[in-house]
């Protein structure tokens, strides 16, 4: 009988600190690391080069770290089945370790028939925990107290190094030309796990100080917030350690300011695996309603014109377009812009969430799918549970862009005849959008579901602090992606 032979595979964990599934490679005499460039992946409709680039950049330090240590990473092209069925030929491995993923509809398929693949293989599966999201939630009573408890455990050490296979040696990465995929319109930022440590301890060591106010403007959001989330979203840095440091930080500083800047960044650190946990027990909200009574409210009267004009940074109210223009050229923003983007496709042009939100999973280098769909549904006024948020973007702007600067960067011609007019009239449309939306939250069904989503979803069972003050027009926000990082 051949030696036990375990297969590593990553995903959104492309990282060898605290990383559970190489530490259990380690008992084994044999192993073999493997990622997979899926066609699945690549034709989502979230998925634009930028991530795909992101991912291979993340992959080349990886690569060589883990052949430092004597484990040989191969990267793969294929449906996840077919590859696993060709290498089990090649060195019939007997494990299969991997973290949990909290995806889209693709990858939740995809693990479904992994886990079949395995069973019919013999081939003992095992996946591990990464996040806070917590797999078959039974109910949120409690929540918080099971994120505090992963979040507080030891890393997951990975000492020296592995038991590689004789003879198999680090393979050459694919280029986007090889994948057939266009170069990324801008520049990316640096990739890999030395990357995101270096962001994590500038901002701990002080650039985090003034977070609480620098998050929420375009102008300091850069600079002011941790910029992490593209690298919690592949995984080059866990949650647990992001955690973990700044309460280390927190407790030791003498910096009060720079404590009670790091206090509110790390109660965003449970928001964001509260809005992921939606996904995990419910993946069909990224394709319907939270509230199913809002079913046909927008679906019926999408306009593709002012969905173009509002893609294209087009739509006559400048700190939407200059925001949308950001966007597409660093692909990222912070929070509040990206929530006033989604409240203005919603409210004031009366688009259904699903196509707005999928151009802006191609656009945000960060997406995030469990926080994502979360974020679209609820600035869209169809959770049935939140307050209906709706920005102004010329409040937004007297508040966040005061003297016009961020405007004009990046909306250089307002002012003359090559800038548009506004495209819809922003009282009327949005008179329309409250009436319809209050009527129909208002009725009885809407509220008896709106009870049952709330006991599923809610984050008061879940035991988390509140998000911010109650709700008054174009102020609160609930955290997200952009003003968590």
């Amino acid at each position: 009988m051949s030696e036990p032979l375990a297969l590593v595979w990553f995903k959104r964990d492309l990282r060898v600190r605290d990383h559970q599934p190489l530490v259990q490679a380690q008992t084994f005499g044999r192993s073999i690391a493997l990622f997979v460039i899926e066609p699945e992946w690549l034709a989502s409709p979230e998925c634009d080069p930028r991530h795909v680039q992101f991912a291979l950049d993340c992959l080349s330090p990886l690569r060589d770290e883990l052949a430092r240590r004597g484990l040989p990473l191969l990267v793969r092209i294929g449906t996840v089945t077919e590859v696993l069925t060709a290498l089990r030929r090649e060195f019939a491995f007997t494990h299969l370790f991997s973290h949990e993923e909290t995806g889209p509809g693709w990858s939740y398929a995809r693990d479904r028939e992994v886990a079949a693949w395995c069973r019919a293989q013999g081939v003992a599966w095992t996946e591990f925990a990464q996040t806070g999201v917590v797999r078959r939630l039974r109910t949120r009573n409690g929540w918080a107290a099971q994120w505090a408890r992963r979040m507080n455990a030891a890393e997951a050490v990975v000492e020296g190094g592995f038991a590689g296979v004789p003879g198999l040696v680090p393979e050459a990465l694919p280029t986007l030309r090889d994948l057939g995929l266009a170069a990324p319109a801008a520049a990316l930022p640096p990739a890999g796990e030395a990357p995101a440590w270096h962001r994590l301890d500038s901002f701990l060591a002080g650039r985090g100080r003034d977070y609480r106010r620098a998050l929420s403007s375009p102008l300091s959001a850069a600079e002011g917030c941790s910029r992490l989330s593209e690298h919690l979203a592949f995984g080059t840095i866990s949650m647990r350690c992001v955690h973990q440091a700044t309460e280390a930080v927190i407790r030791s500083t003498p910096d009060r300011g720079l404590a009670h800047a790091l206090r509110g960044f790390a109660g965003r650190l449970r928001w964001h695996c509260h809005f992921m946990q939606k996904l995990e027990d419910e993946p069909q909200i990224e394709f319907r309603n939270f509230a199913r009574a809002c079913d046909g409210l927008r679906e019926e009267s999408f306009d593709r014109e002012r969905f173009e004009a509002w893609c294209a940074g087009r739509t006559g109210y400048p700190m939407v377009d200059a925001c949308m223009r950001q966007l597409r050229a660093t692909g990222w923003i912070n929070f509040r812009m990206r929530a006033m983007l989604v409240s203005f496709a919603a409210y004031h042009l009366w688009l259904h969430w699903r196509e707005p939100g999928l151009f802006l999973a191609r656009q945000f280098l960060d997406f995030e799918p469990g926080i994502h769909w979360s974020q679209m549904q609820m600035q869209s006024g169809t959770t049935g549970i939140n307050t209906l948020r709706i920005y102004s973007p010329a409040k937004q702007a007297r508040d966040h862009d005061p003297a016009g600067a961020y405007v004009r960067r990046w909306v250089p011609e307002i002012g003359s005849p090559a800038y548009p007019e506004p495209i819809v009239d922003e009282r009327a449309a949005l008179a329309a959008a409250r009436e319809r939306l209050y009527a129909l939250r208002h009725g009885d069904e809407a509220r008896r579901e709106a009870d049952a989503i709330q006991a599923r979803h809610g984050s008061l069972r879940s035991g988390l602090p509140p998000s911010g003050k109650p709700m008054r027009r174009g102020r609160a926000v609930a955290p997200g992606q952009g003003d968590l990082f």
